[in-house]
């Protein structure tokens, strides 16, 4: 899931662009100065924990099963550092590559459900694989395409930072983790409920927080130089 997302993305830029290109796509993964309001770096790091932590109390009322468990901070802080290696693979060639073309073409609404629906199917054997019943797979991916909409919200308003969606991305995938048993009891359909929500919240400041897409600018074609 992380490694064949950054492959596709290198080669084909490879192929577009030579190696300038490569360096110019990896190279957005560290763009944290495109993040000029720092405020962003509140809902990149703690939007994701907010909304598995009012999961988890949903479920808590609900009075579904979920078992008493305690996550020491080393393992969470061991689970970032493996989920942040991960999404540089997948957002290289999700956010890095495909993104921005897409909203050039669709829009950043249609562009982020268009990536999201693809996001989900990437994922549907993986979610078989653990196992998981089909109700769970279908709201994990209903799960997934609104985490999509929330995430091209985010690259959009922090600069269009690949690192933001990198580390919201990291984000995602440690809060599951956090939940009971390493994320063995996480409940895609309470966790949709929630994410539903935050996308209507952000449908409402969509505009108004989301700077005007200039042009699309491609990584620059093989052999071209760029003159001053």
């Amino acid at each position: 899931m992380a490694i064949c997302p950054a492959l596709a993305a290198l080669l084909l830029v490879n192929k577009e662009s030579g190696p300038r290109g490569v360096k110019e796509l990896v190279r957005g993964v560290f763009d944290h100065e495109k993040i000029k309001d720092k405020k962003w770096y509140l809902l990149i790091i703690f939007l994701m924990p907010a909304i598995t932590l009012l999961s988890y109390w949903a479920m808590q009322l609900a009075r579904m099963p979920l078992p008493a468990t305690r996550t020491p901070l080393v393992a969470a802080l061991l689970f970032f550092f493996v989920f942040f290696i991960g999404a540089i693979g997948e957002e290289i060639g999700w956010t890095g590559y495909v993104l921005d073309p897409l909203q050039h073409r669709w829009g950043a609404l249609k562009a982020s459900i268009i990536l999201g629906i693809i996001w989900a199917i990437w994922h549907i054997i993986p979610y078989t694989q653990i196992p998981q019943p089909a109700t769970w797979i279908v709201w994990q991916c209903v799960s997934t395409v609104l985490l999509r909409i929330v995430m091209v919200w985010i690259y959009n308003s922090a600069g269009k930072s690949v690192f933001a969606a990198v580390l919201f991305h990291a984000m995602i995938d440690t809060s599951t983790f956090l939940y009971p048993r390493y994320g063995s009891h996480y409940n895609p359909l309470v966790g949709a409920t929630f994410l539903l929500l935050t996308v209507g919240i952000v449908g409402l400041f969509w505009k108004r927080f989301r700077p005007q897409p200039g042009p699309y600018e491609p990584l620059p074609a093989r052999g071209c130089e760029t003159t001053t």
